[in-house]
């Protein structure tokens, strides 16, 4: 039987990252795609559960896709319950355009939610994200959006052969790559664990033409992190490795916390 592969994003199934994360995998198996019709940045693991959903079939670039009205997460579960009717060998989302580092993205990020939610029914799990080094291109038009992927592409093929030659390792649910947006081949990999945090964030006041308020949610990313953590591995270049696990409770003793119950 053939490896199954199943491939999804939160850019949006025209995104340039997908087609190159289809080249990334598209020698190792069968690869089936179900992404989010539009852009669905900054969505988490959320899933749609008071509307309906729709599945549109098209091509893009020679390449079968599966559009899914909904989010990342809605994708994996119409990808892996409708379109393949079976669980993947493995599943990868991305490449997100836009780093996926810290705390403040491993919950937001829709790119590490679809991972995760593939995950969560015992998949082994990659996500994968570029660098930007401007905030903007996040949420231009990604569907001609210029980058060499080809780092990321032979980084990527490499770990999803071993992961599917060998399975992750035990309490390892996903493996969150980050790769700098200037990575050359032979470039440092780092295995990392979350910085605290990526941005700073601020709220900024407007008013619509009636004088009312309205408010947007903003801030700048902190470019300083401990030494070992995805922020530091990134901002010196380093290709990023992260191991997550679905298990968030956290590693204390029980008796710990007795005092506060």
């Amino acid at each position: 039987m053939s490896t199954r592969i199943l491939l999804t994003n939160d850019d949006g199934v025209y995104a340039a990252g997908i087609r190159a994360a289809y080249g990334s995998v598209s020698d190792l198996g069968d690869v089936t795609v179900s992404a989010p019709a539009m852009q669905q940045s900054g969505v988490g693991r959320s899933i749609s559960i008071f509307e309906p959903l729709r599945i549109n079939r098209t091509v893009i670039d020679g390449i079968e896709v599966n559009a899914v009205g909904g989010t990342p997460t809605d994708s994996v579960i119409l990808g892996i319950f409708t379109i393949m009717k079976e669980l993947p060998d493995l599943i990868l989302s991305g490449f997100n355009i836009g780093e996926n580092i810290s705390t403040d993205t491993i919950t937001t990020s829709g790119t590490i939610g679809a991972a995760l939610e593939g995950a969560s029914y015992g998949v082994p799990a990659i996500a994968a994200s570029i660098q930007v080094k401007e905030e903007g291109l996040k949420f231009d038009d990604l569907r001609d959006f210029q980058h060499d992927f080809d780092v990321g592409v032979k980084f990527v093929n490499r770990v999803a052969k071993k992961v599917l030659k060998e399975g992750l390792p035990e309490n390892v649910d996903l493996l969150n790559i980050n790769i700098p947006h200037f990575a050359e081949d032979g470039c440092e990999v780092e295995i990392t664990r979350l910085a605290r945090k990526f941005f700073k964030t601020d709220v900024e006041e407007r008013h619509d033409p009636r004088g009312t308020s309205y408010y947007w949610i903003t801030g700048d990313p902190i470019h300083e992190a401990e030494e070992g953590t995805d922020v530091n591995a990134i901002e010196n270049g380093h290709i990023s490795v992260t191991p997550i696990s679905l298990d968030a409770t956290s590693p204390i003793k029980f008796s710990d916390i007795e005092h506060l119950v």
